[in-house]
């Protein structure tokens, strides 16, 4: 699969990686925040990065990752093969991803991959596809296909019928842009004040065309104590 390349040149473009974590992770317990905590003898926000170092994955451009106040001293002093830019968060995932868009180059056909700081397993694969469909979409995320029976029900929990699944897919992480894009986006959204719980619903708020890529489940997102044991690395 050929890598992703601007249309306005030959040359392939690297993406850059943005991952909010200005979070305080409480629901793990603990008082720390979970991006920070010990994960197999780094803490997870780091083991996060280095998965997307790891041999086979699209080589990056750089990283920007938004990390709360008490945490930028240690983030700094973390080192990667690529350039790294750590910024505060803010109080909102959606700010902490708009002030770490804002520390990259300005280099508006540069894909640019937002991903959780929880999301240990970046799938390769599905990776390379969704860099490759940024030629022809304006977005693309990853998204895992939903195993379960789906059902409408009305205010009062009252079922109203059964959906077919195959249409609907739990959204991961990560979604991609080019960097011109995020900001146009990200920019309306804060002057409307507009806010959404992923970063394509503010493409898609805008008209643009965002493509899923269908990707495991493997690609999990660690919220609780029980995923944290489960994966922890041995």
């Amino acid at each position: 699969m050929s890598n992703p390349s601007s249309p306005a040149s030959a040359e392939p473009l690297r993406p850059f990686l943005v991952i909010p974590a200005g979070g305080r992770g409480l629901r793990m317990g603990g008082g720390l925040p979970k991006q920070f905590r010990d994960w197999g003898g780094r803490p997870l926000l780091q083991a996060t990065v280095d998965a997307f170092l790891a041999p086979g994955m699209p080589p990056l451009a750089g990283i920007a990752l938004a990390v709360p106040e008490g945490h930028l001293e240690e983030t700094r002093s973390w080192s990667f093969s690529v350039p790294c830019w750590v910024v505060p968060g803010g109080d909102t995932r959606q700010d902490s991803v708009w002030a770490a868009l804002r520390a990259l180059p300005d280099q508006p056909m540069a894909p640019v991959m937002i991903h959780d700081a929880v999301r240990p397993f970046p799938p390769v694969a599905p990776l390379w596809e969704a860099l490759a469909a940024l030629n022809r979409f304006d977005g693309v995320l990853l998204g895992e296909p939903s195993t379960d029976t789906l059902k409408r029900v009305d205010p009062e929990g009252r079922v109203l019928g059964t959906e077919p699944r195959e249409p609907f897919f739990r959204a991961q992480t990560p979604q991609i842009a080019r960097l011109g894009t995020w900001l146009h986006a990200f920019r309306d959204a804060d002057a409307a004040g507009f806010s959404a719980t992923d970063d394509v619903a503010l493409l898609e708020r805008l008209g643009l065309a965002v493509r899923l890529i269908s990707s495991p489940s493997s690609n999990l997102k660690l919220t609780t104590p029980e995923d944290w044991e489960r994966t922890q690395p041995r």
